[in-house]
Protein backbone atom coordinates (compact mmCIF):
# COMPACT_ATOMS: atom_id res chain seq x y z
CA UNK A 1 0.00 0.00 0.00
CA UNK A 2 1.47 3.13 -0.87
CA UNK A 3 0.94 6.66 1.05
CA UNK A 4 1.29 9.66 -1.32
CA UNK A 5 0.10 13.43 -1.12
CA UNK A 6 -0.03 16.37 -2.75
CA UNK A 7 2.89 17.63 -0.92
CA UNK A 8 5.83 15.10 -1.31
CA UNK A 9 8.02 17.28 -3.47
CA UNK A 10 7.50 20.67 -0.49
CA UNK A 11 8.46 17.63 2.47
CA UNK A 12 11.35 16.77 0.70
CA UNK A 13 12.11 20.74 0.57
CA UNK A 14 11.66 20.78 4.02
CA UNK A 15 14.26 17.67 4.71
CA UNK A 16 16.72 19.15 2.56
CA UNK A 17 16.95 22.36 3.66
CA UNK A 18 16.67 21.16 7.91
CA UNK A 19 13.18 22.58 8.74
CA UNK A 20 11.32 19.63 10.83
CA UNK A 21 8.28 19.84 12.41
CA UNK A 22 7.65 17.48 15.13
CA UNK A 23 4.61 15.28 16.37
CA UNK A 24 4.58 13.44 19.97
CA UNK A 25 2.38 10.51 21.36
CA UNK A 26 0.67 10.60 24.24
CA UNK A 27 -1.87 8.07 25.67
CA UNK A 28 -3.10 6.10 28.14
CA UNK A 29 -1.47 2.88 29.04
CA UNK A 30 -4.48 0.87 27.61
CA UNK A 31 -5.98 0.96 24.25
CA UNK A 32 -9.29 -0.33 22.89
CA UNK A 33 -10.03 -1.46 19.91
CA UNK A 34 -6.58 -1.61 18.33
CA UNK A 35 -7.28 -2.07 14.47
CA UNK A 36 -9.72 1.08 14.96
CA UNK A 37 -6.90 2.80 16.55
CA UNK A 38 -4.42 1.30 13.95
CA UNK A 39 -6.42 2.83 11.13
CA UNK A 40 -6.64 6.11 12.43
CA UNK A 41 -3.39 6.47 13.59
CA UNK A 42 -2.19 5.38 9.96
CA UNK A 43 -4.36 7.81 7.96
CA UNK A 44 -3.15 10.72 11.29
CA UNK A 45 0.74 10.08 10.82
CA UNK A 46 0.39 10.30 6.68
CA UNK A 47 -1.82 13.72 7.09
CA UNK A 48 1.27 14.79 9.57
CA UNK A 49 3.50 13.99 6.91
CA UNK A 50 1.94 15.62 4.55
CA UNK A 51 1.87 19.05 6.68
CA UNK A 52 5.53 19.25 7.13
CA UNK A 53 6.07 16.93 9.89
CA UNK A 54 9.56 14.72 9.62
CA UNK A 55 10.13 14.13 13.43
CA UNK A 56 8.11 11.93 15.86
CA UNK A 57 8.76 11.94 19.26
CA UNK A 58 8.21 8.65 21.52
CA UNK A 59 7.74 7.81 25.03
CA UNK A 60 7.60 4.70 26.60
CA UNK A 61 5.16 2.24 28.73
CA UNK A 62 1.91 2.83 26.79
CA UNK A 63 0.12 0.22 24.14
CA UNK A 64 -0.05 3.48 22.82
CA UNK A 65 3.64 4.46 22.43
CA UNK A 66 3.58 1.16 21.00
CA UNK A 67 1.35 1.06 18.42
CA UNK A 68 2.16 4.67 17.32
CA UNK A 69 5.50 3.24 16.86
CA UNK A 70 4.75 0.55 15.20
CA UNK A 71 2.30 2.81 12.13
CA UNK A 72 5.49 5.17 11.95
CA UNK A 73 8.27 2.24 11.61
CA UNK A 74 5.71 0.99 8.99
CA UNK A 75 5.40 4.03 6.70
CA UNK A 76 9.36 4.96 6.82
CA UNK A 77 8.78 2.57 3.68
CA UNK A 78 6.86 5.04 1.73
CA UNK A 79 8.49 8.01 3.67
CA UNK A 80 12.31 7.26 4.40
CA UNK A 81 12.89 10.79 5.34
CA UNK A 82 10.71 10.84 8.54
CA UNK A 83 12.65 10.07 12.07
CA UNK A 84 11.22 8.04 15.08
CA UNK A 85 12.89 9.81 18.18
CA UNK A 86 13.20 7.84 22.13
CA UNK A 87 12.74 10.44 24.70
CA UNK A 88 13.74 9.07 27.40
CA UNK A 89 12.80 9.28 31.10
CA UNK A 90 14.99 7.53 32.52
CA UNK A 91 18.84 6.63 32.51
CA UNK A 92 20.03 9.99 31.82
CA UNK A 93 23.36 8.34 31.05
CA UNK A 94 23.31 5.11 28.73
CA UNK A 95 25.79 2.41 27.94
CA UNK A 96 26.86 2.10 24.14
CA UNK A 97 25.58 -1.06 24.07
CA UNK A 98 22.16 0.40 25.05
CA UNK A 99 22.00 3.02 23.05
CA UNK A 100 22.67 1.06 20.36
CA UNK A 101 20.21 -1.55 20.68
CA UNK A 102 17.76 1.69 21.33
CA UNK A 103 18.75 3.34 18.14
CA UNK A 104 17.88 -0.40 16.20
CA UNK A 105 14.19 0.79 16.80
CA UNK A 106 15.24 4.77 16.33
CA UNK A 107 16.85 7.29 14.44
CA UNK A 108 17.74 9.15 18.06
CA UNK A 109 17.48 9.07 21.70
CA UNK A 110 17.66 11.40 24.48
CA UNK A 111 17.05 12.43 27.86
CA UNK A 112 15.94 15.99 28.28
CA UNK A 113 17.68 17.64 30.85
CA UNK A 114 15.39 19.17 32.56
CA UNK A 115 14.37 15.45 33.94
CA UNK A 116 17.85 15.34 35.87
CA UNK A 117 16.14 16.37 38.67
CA UNK A 118 12.66 15.78 38.33
CA UNK A 119 12.63 12.54 40.90
CA UNK A 120 9.49 9.87 40.49
CA UNK A 121 7.10 12.21 37.93
CA UNK A 122 10.21 11.91 35.49
CA UNK A 123 7.50 10.88 32.76
CA UNK A 124 5.44 14.12 33.77
CA UNK A 125 8.32 16.11 32.95
CA UNK A 126 9.45 14.00 29.87
CA UNK A 127 6.24 14.83 28.61
CA UNK A 128 6.46 17.93 29.01
CA UNK A 129 9.81 17.94 26.78
CA UNK A 130 8.05 16.29 24.32
CA UNK A 131 4.99 18.69 24.39
CA UNK A 132 6.87 21.97 24.14
CA UNK A 133 9.18 20.41 21.55
CA UNK A 134 6.25 19.92 19.12
CA UNK A 135 4.06 21.07 16.83
CA UNK A 136 1.25 18.76 16.63
CA UNK A 137 0.47 16.65 19.43
CA UNK A 138 -1.37 13.30 18.67
CA UNK A 139 -3.40 11.61 22.10
CA UNK A 140 -5.37 8.86 22.62
CA UNK A 141 -7.27 10.96 25.88
CA UNK A 142 -10.51 9.48 27.38
CA UNK A 143 -11.62 12.18 29.68
CA UNK A 144 -13.98 10.28 31.30
CA UNK A 145 -11.11 7.81 32.70
CA UNK A 146 -10.38 7.73 35.94
CA UNK A 147 -7.16 6.25 37.46
CA UNK A 148 -7.92 3.43 39.88
CA UNK A 149 -7.38 4.43 43.40
CA UNK A 150 -4.14 3.13 45.41
CA UNK A 151 -4.83 1.85 49.09
CA UNK A 152 -2.81 2.43 51.60
CA UNK A 153 -2.63 0.97 55.34
CA UNK A 154 -1.92 3.48 57.50
CA UNK A 155 -2.54 2.53 61.39
CA UNK A 156 -5.03 0.22 60.71
CA UNK A 157 -7.32 2.82 58.71
CA UNK A 158 -7.34 2.40 55.26
CA UNK A 159 -6.73 5.15 53.44
CA UNK A 160 -7.40 5.63 49.50
CA UNK A 161 -5.81 7.95 47.46
CA UNK A 162 -6.42 9.41 44.11
CA UNK A 163 -3.97 10.14 41.39
CA UNK A 164 -4.26 12.10 38.62
CA UNK A 165 -3.97 10.22 35.09
CA UNK A 166 -0.54 11.16 33.19
CA UNK A 167 -2.20 11.48 30.14
CA UNK A 168 -4.48 14.22 31.91
CA UNK A 169 -1.83 15.86 33.01
CA UNK A 170 -0.25 15.82 29.58
CA UNK A 171 -3.25 16.54 27.49
CA UNK A 172 -4.04 19.88 30.24
CA UNK A 173 -0.45 20.92 29.62
CA UNK A 174 -0.29 20.99 26.11
CA UNK A 175 -3.86 22.88 25.76
CA UNK A 176 -2.27 25.02 28.26
CA UNK A 177 0.51 25.53 25.51
CA UNK A 178 -1.43 25.85 22.74
CA UNK A 179 -0.65 23.18 21.00
CA UNK A 180 -2.42 21.66 17.57
CA UNK A 181 -3.95 18.26 19.46
CA UNK A 182 -5.17 15.49 17.99
CA UNK A 183 -6.90 13.40 20.04
CA UNK A 184 -8.25 9.72 18.46
CA UNK A 185 -9.85 8.27 21.35
CA UNK A 186 -13.25 8.37 20.28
Amino acid sequence: MTFLCASDIILVEFHEVGRRMKACFIGHRNIDDNEKLKFLLIQTVVDLICKGVTTFLFGSKSEFDDLSWEVVTSLKNTYPFIKRVYVRSAYQYISKPYEKYLLGFYEETYFPAKLENAGKYTYVERNYAMIDNSTYCVFYYNENYIVPLKRRLKSDMLLQRSRLSGTKIAYNYAVKKRKIIINLFR
